[in-house]
């Protein structure tokens, strides 16, 4: 990823006060661009954009993608050259309860923030994030492709699929690679696995669970220990994401299209390593218990083949799963011994930009001589 690229470059991004969009816009930040958020409040208490102060950096917008006018009026006044939207309702479970504000968000929601982009003439790139459970889950034990039909067994789910379905619908109808020359939008969906990090605090996610019981030294109810997820630290996808954004911006049609951002094969984990792992690394006598009750469906096997971004990004996973959990425990206890959320979030962003594959992590605080540590 060519860091001066961004330097400069007005972004657009929505659902920048959510637990991605948060650590994307501090990155973003930190690259030196132009970053105007579109979201709702935050969406947990506590949460990442208000412990790390995201807004500081920022001009961060309060609204709906589920509002047309609203979404399309606020992008013609940034004139971004780039979109990233990240905005969704993104939890299986809630999306059992409230399967109708699922779909309107998730679905007509990227309808509205790609007619956005149709109508701002200054838009050159826009990267539509889905998920990695946008696929039809047949439960393989290999990994899905770029070109594996769409589906979805719950709302959540089901709603990613329809979302990649519109953004190829409207690739294909006003920004069609072959007439490029013509309207100069590239468009491209991103789908990533299980992204976990410091300063989640969601309902009914693995690791805010965890981190939550842990805090409150009471046992982990664990649902589902035998589900497999491609675990990956959240900067993992999310400077994919970038990388496609620049390839974007220089090439154009060669870049669109859907791509896969997922872990090493060997970082796809079930439930009950990450549970026995995080718990050890956490100490102070962490413990958890098999939650016998009756729960939703959730696919127990799911994993993305990213041969695609290797080979035609040169995009690889910097940290092993080990590692992420590692920063993770970090995070959190960094976070409530008092230190600064924004400053551990920078730090871990500028070991992230500073390491190659398969380099030795860091500890937190030690950075390579040519990387400055970053101000609190």
């Amino acid at each position: 990823m060519d860091l001066e690229f961004w330097r400069g470059k007005r972004v657009f991004v929505t659902g920048h006060t959510g637990f991605k969009g948060s650590w994307l816009s501090l990155w973003l930040q930190q690259l030196g661009a132009e970053v105007v958020g579109f979201s709702q409040p935050a969406p947990t208490e506590p949460s990442l954009f208000e412990a790390a102060q995201v807004a500081q950096g920022m001009t961060s917008l309060v609204g709906d993608v589920r509002d047309l006018e609203g979404i399309t009026q606020a992008m013609d006044n940034a004139q971004p050259e780039i979109v990233l939207h990240l905005a969704a309702q993104p939890l299986v479970r809630y999306s059992y309860q409230n399967p109708v504000e699922t779909y309107a968000t998730n679905v007509m929601g990227t309808v509205n923030v790609l007619e956005a982009v149709r109508h701002t003439p200054s838009v050159r790139v826009a990267v539509i994030i889905t998920s990695d459970k946008c696929y039809e889950n047949r439960e393989w034990v290999w990994g899905y492709r770029e070109n594996e039909a769409m589906g979805g067994h719950d709302p959540y789910s089901n709603s990613k699929g329809c979302a990649e379905l519109v953004t190829a619908a409207y690739r294909s109808s006003f920004f069609a690679p072959e007439t490029y020359d013509q309207h100069r939008v590239a468009v491209a969906s991103v789908r990533a696995g299980n992204v976990i990090g410091g300063g989640d605090w969601a309902l009914d996610r693995l690791i805010p669970d965890m981190i939550k019981a842990f805090h409150q030294g009471q046992p982990v109810l664990i649902r589902n220990p035998h589900a497999i997820r491609p675990w990956q630290h959240v900067l993992e996808p999310l400077g994919g994401y970038l990388l496609l954004a620049e390839k974007l911006w220089h090439h154009g049609p060669d870049f669109v299209g859907g791509w896969n951002f997922g872990p090493h094969d060997e970082d796809a984990k079930p439930v009950s390593w990450i549970v026995d792992r995080l718990t050890t690394l956490w100490g102070d006598g962490a413990t958890w218990e098999l939650d016998g009750g009756s729960h939703p469906h959730e696919a127990h096997y799911l994993k993305l083949d990213c041969s695609k971004a290797k080979a035609r990004l040169g995009w690889e996973p910097r940290l092993t799963l080990a590692d992420t959990l590692e920063w993770v425990v970090e995070f959190y206890q960094g976070y409530y011994g008092g230190q600064s959320a924004r400053s551990i979030a920078e730090n871990q962003i500028q070991r992230y930009q500073a390491r190659t594959p398969g380099e030795a992590i860091l500890p937190q605080g030690v950075l390579p001589t040519s990387v400055p540590l970053p101000t609190a």
